[in-house]
């Protein structure tokens, strides 16, 4: 069964970095980061294929924030500079066995746990 395990998540001023990590368990094709703040849908960060293919960024994520992948140990990253206190949520990896699948979450197929992203001003 896939597992998705997401780690660094933490509290940071405004302005500061933080790089959160989602190990996975088993195969993907594709993968990416969603983020929910209270009393908030679910929305998209970034998403990619493991090819490279298929990327995107929501608008409030481009240029800030970066989605990579390390393949040899099926690990993707979310790297987010310049962090404001509206970037404060809940993040979720996410990933699927279906290319191009992980932009939108009706088509995400495994879920990580969350991890909570708090920024102060």
């Amino acid at each position: 069964q896939m597992k998705l395990v997401e780690s660094g998540g933490d509290s940071v001023q405004a302005g500061e970095s933080l790089r959160l990590s989602c190990s996975a368990s088993q195969y993907y094709y594709c993968m990416g980061w969603f983020r929910q703040a209270p009393g908030k849908e679910r929305e998209l960060v970034a998403s990619m294929d493991i090819n490279g293919g298929n990327m995107k960024y929501a608008d409030f994520a481009e240029g800030r924030f970066t989605i990579s992948h390390d393949a040899s140990k099926r690990i993707h990253y979310l790297q987010m500079n310049s962090l404001l206190p509206e970037d404060t949520a809940t993040y979720y990896c996410a990933a699927a066995r279906t290319y191009g699948a992980c932009a939108s979450s009706d088509n995400v197929r495994f879920w990580g746990q969350g991890i909570q992203v708090t920024v102060s001003s």
